[in-house]
């Protein structure tokens, strides 16, 4: 099987044998690893000032970017960034989105399942705004459904146009955050009324359009995990033990509805000890991996800032252990 194949199957929660797929969020250590600079690091005010031959190296680079880090690390999917031309987690210049598809398929072919952001929910206000739209969800509801409607039919669009070039897209990541590492941000009142419906009506969607789907969140998700399900995303994200998630519970609980995807301790990452990131591996290795449905990753990404080597720590245990018999 491909990486791309065999991440379906985990996705559909199918038996797979040899590696357990693993993959990124975002894998922002590309200057450090190959040399080259992540799309999301680059600033490209003069792109339509290029011409077209120099736009299509751009592209090209780019699209060896995400190439050959998947490569070097065994990544079995690619979450597409399109840069340039796009703004925020839903891709508004669908030429962009596809000059950036169209160059990774002409040079990797099948081999790598390619995703977009694609989420119109409401993510957490950031601290300028939380205040506001607390008020504002009790005294005018009415304002955030509109907002939230607005960018339901623009995933919507996005899916539709990408969908009319077969092969181009496999699926969608959905990155609006609900957690703070306490609590969600949403009562399960709010969630069911400001989030829940909307999420169902994109994923249902999506799937109808032949298109999977990851659902992330960090922080807790525990109180609201169970409606998130219930939406039918074809897998979660990050499962966050910083968060207090527990991925041997959240596998008894839903394993048998949904794949599981990451949990490794991105703080354990960042400042714990070489044997407790190695045994934190190990551990996610052993409660992730039974009974199929399970796709490796950090519990967030390899963010700016993470030493290098202890990712290749954590990738090397997974080239070791990760394997099903």
């Amino acid at each position: 099987m491909t990486p791309r194949e065999k991440f379906i199957k985990a996705l559909k929660r199918e038996p797979i044998t040899g590696h357990v797929p693993t993959f990124e969020l975002v894998m922002f250590l590309t200057m450090e690893s190959i040399g080259r600079v992540h799309p999301l690091h680059r600033n490209y005010e003069q792109w339509d000032q290029m011409s077209a031959k120099e736009q299509d190296l751009h592209l090209t680079d780019m699209a060896l970017a995400y190439i050959e880090m998947a490569e070097k690390y065994h990544h079995s999917a690619i979450l597409v960034h399109p840069n340039p031309g796009v703004n925020g987690d839903i891709p508004d210049d669908l030429a962009s989105a596809r000059r950036i598809l169209e160059k990774i398929r002409e040079l990797s072919g099948d081999k790598y399942f390619l995703a977009l952001h694609g989420d119109p929910t409401m993510p957490i206000p950031d601290g300028s705004h939380i205040m506001d739209v607390s008020v504002m969800m009790y005294e005018e509801p009415e304002k955030i459904h509109d907002w939230t409607k607005r960018r339901v039919e623009q995933c919507i669009h996005t899916a539709q146009e990408l969908k009319k070039i077969p092969g181009l897209l496999d699926g969608f990541v959905l990155c609006s955050d609900y957690c703070f590492n306490t609590n969600p941000f949403y009562s399960r009142d709010m969630f069911a009324e400001f989030v829940g419906p909307y999420l169902k009506e994109i994923l249902d969607f999506y799937r109808s359009e032949g298109f999977y789907s990851i659902k992330h969140t960090d922080g807790n998700v525990m109180p609201i995990l169970d409606m998130i399900v219930d939406c039918g995303p074809d897998a979660v994200h990050s499962l966050d033990p910083q968060g207090g998630v527990d991925l041997k519970e959240v596998k008894r609980l839903y394993g048998d509805k949904v794949c599981l995807v990451g949990n490794v301790n991105c703080g354990k990452m960042q400042t714990g000890t070489e044997e407790e990131l190695i045994e934190d591996v190990r551990r996610a290795l052993r409660e992730g991996m039974p009974g199929y449905g399970y796709i490796f990753s950090t519990s967030n990404c390899a963010y700016t800032g993470l030493p290098l080597e202890r990712y290749e720590l954590m990738n090397r245990i997974w080239r070791e252990e990760g394997i099903y018999k």
